[in-house]
C-alpha cells in the first residue's frame, strides 16, 4: 500500500512550474562566533589561505588597510591577522608604499528571526548505568560510540557539537583581499554565524522603537 501510496502521490506530481520549486542545500555546518578566542580562530584560517597564495609569487611587503571607523570585531581581526602575517614569516609594512593592500570587509546580515535549528534527529535511552543508546544511529556510528565513550553521557557528547540555543539570525560574511593597482593576488570568504545579542560587536546597531505619542491634536471648526 505504501509503494502504491508513493507512485500515486509521484504521478500527481507536476511536469511544469512557473518558478522553480523552492528546495533545501545538503545539510551543512557553519560555526557561531561567541568569543574573542574565536576572531583568533578564524583570523589565523584566513592568514593560511591567503599567505598560501601569496607564496605562488614572488615575496612583497603587506599593508593592512584598516577601516577608517572599524567595528570592535574589524579592529581585532586586523590585529590577529597582523601577528598571523608576521609569524608566518610576511613583512607587513606600516606604510603602503610599495606593499600589496590587504582590504578587510565585513558584511553583516539579518534574517528572519525565529530560524529552524535541525540537530540530531534521534532519542536517547538508557541501558545502564552511565550508558546511553542513541537511537536513529547506522550501525557502525554507535558501535564506535560504545566503545570510545564508556560511561560517558553519549548523548550529551554527540551534541555538543552543536551551539546552544536558536539559529542566530545574524550572519556575517568575511572577505580578506591582497591586492596591487592591477589585480587581485589572493581573496578569502567565508561566512559565520554571531550570537544575537552581539550584534553591535559586528557594526548593527537596532533602531530605537518610536515612543508612543502621549498628546493629540484635534482641530476645531464653527463658532466658539
Amino acid at each position: 500500500m505504501a509503494i502504491a501510496a508513493g507512485i500515486l502521490l509521484a504521478g500527481c506530481a507536476s511536469r511544469y512550474t512557473p518558478t522553480p520549486l523552492a528546495a533545501n542545500f545538503p545539510t551543512t555546518k557553519q560555526a557561531k562566533l561567541q568569543a574573542a578566542y574565536h576572531w583568533g580562530v578564524i583570523s589565523d584560517s584566513i592568514e593560511k589561505q591567503v599567505s598560501a597564495e601569496l607564496k605562488k609569487n614572488p615575496p612583497r611587503p603587506v599593508y593592512l588597510n584598516e577601516p577608517k571607523q572599524p567595528t570592535p570585531f574589524q579592529r581585532a581581526l586586523a590585529t590577529q591577522l597582523t601577528t598571523s602575517l608576521v609569524n608566518d614569516g610576511h613583512v607587513v609594512s606600516r606604510s603602503p608604499a610599495g606593499a600589496l593592500k590587504v582590504e578587510l570587509d565585513v558584511q553583516a546580515v539579518s534574517f528572519t528571526a525565529n530560524r529552524p535549528q535541525y540537530r540530531y534527529h534521534g532519542e536517547r535511552s538508557i541501558l545502564g548505568a552511565g550508558v546511553w543508546l542513541l537511537s536513529e544511529i547506522e550501525a557502525p556510528v554507535l558501535a564506535n560510540l560504545t566503545a570510545g565513550i564508556g560511561a560517558l553521557d553519549a548523548h550529551d557528547w554527540f551534541n555538543a557539537q552543536f551551539a546552544p540555543g536558536e539559529t542566530p539570525k545574524t550572519e556575517i560574511i568575511v572577505t580578506v583581499s591582497v591586492s596591487d593597482q592591477y589585480r587581485y593576488l589572493a581573496r578569502s570568504t567565508s561566512a559565520y554565524y554571531v550570537a544575537d545579542s552581539d550584534r553591535v560587536l559586528y557594526g548593527i546597531v537596532d533602531p530605537t522603537p518610536e515612543e508612543p505619542k502621549l498628546t493629540r491634536t484635534f482641530q476645531v471648526r464653527g463658532d466658539m
